[in-house]
């Protein structure tokens, strides 16, 4: 009986940069204007640190919307993407990761600039992984279908910025519309975050052999390093609007 040699999936040119990094150069621009016109936006009444953070916040908020939508598209439009993570290559799908690449150098910028605080160096780390492994997607044009993937956590991401939306216009926590988006931030977080994240895991496993050491290292860091700060964020989440919400309710009875 023959043993098939499973051979590892080399890039064979680089012919996405010029592309790829011209929009991820674009994509930074346009964000960093949406960002200036959210401040006419913010609500009144506000200090100048929760201004910021509105800005920030609602400029999350857009690219979420966005780049969530954009990554179900793309698997519609190709289909074939969701059964070949590594080779399959789609302009449209190559333009998303560029564009989400490019916000999150602006994020990145945005926090470095304005709040230096340990929550923004939690997340310029999260960003600085996000942006490693996708720049291999963007420059190599390979495992493009594994990076879309990624961005259907960005699904949960647009309850998440929008509960810190209303917690900023002070919209109380037992306001119906807050609870009612807490429950679906809770449900999206373990269908499009943790379940994502678990998938991505299993499928990097699964498919050691055929992607390079480097890349495999790259990757199953990353992956580590946002599942730990997922089970942090899930915890938090849970502790503010549950579980400290429950403790409030007995108390006030």
């Amino acid at each position: 009986m023959e043993t098939k040699i499973v051979q590892e999936i080399w890039p064979t040119e680089l012919g996405g940069a010029p592309y790829g990094l011209t929009v991820v150069a674009v994509s930074a621009v346009i964000f960093y204007v949406l960002s200036l016109f959210s401040q006419h936006l913010t609500p009144s009444g506000l200090g100048k640190k929760i201004i910021w953070k509105w800005k920030n916040i609602a400029t999350s908020f857009v690219h979420s919307v966005l780049s969530g939508t954009w990554a179900c598209v793309c698997f519609y439009v190709k289909p074939e993407m969701a059964e070949d993570l590594i080779s399959t290559y789609d302009t449209f799908a190559h333009t998303l990761i560029a564009v989400s690449v490019g916000y999150f150098i602006y994020d990145m910028w945005d926090m470095l600039v304005n709040q230096r605080t340990r929550q923004s160096y939690e997340l310029m780390g999260h960003h600085v992984v996000i942006v490693v492994c996708f720049s291999i997607a963007i420059v190599t044009r390979i495992y493009v279908g594994y990076a879309v993937v990624a961005l259907l956590i960005e699904i949960n991401s647009i309850f998440l910025h929008l509960r810190q939306l209303m917690l900023i216009c002070g919209i109380s926590k037992h306001n119906s519309f807050y609870r009612f988006n807490s429950v679906v931030n809770l449900g999206t977080f373990i269908v499009f975050r943790i379940s994502v994240m678990a998938w991505m895991s299993r499928w990097i496993l699964i498919n050691k052999d055929l992607i390079p050491l480097v890349f495999y290292s790259l990757g199953s860091l990353g992956l580590a390093i946002l599942t730990i700060m997922n089970i942090i964020l899930f915890y938090r989440l849970l502790q503010s609007d549950f579980i400290h919400k429950k403790d409030r309710c007995k108390q006030e009875e």
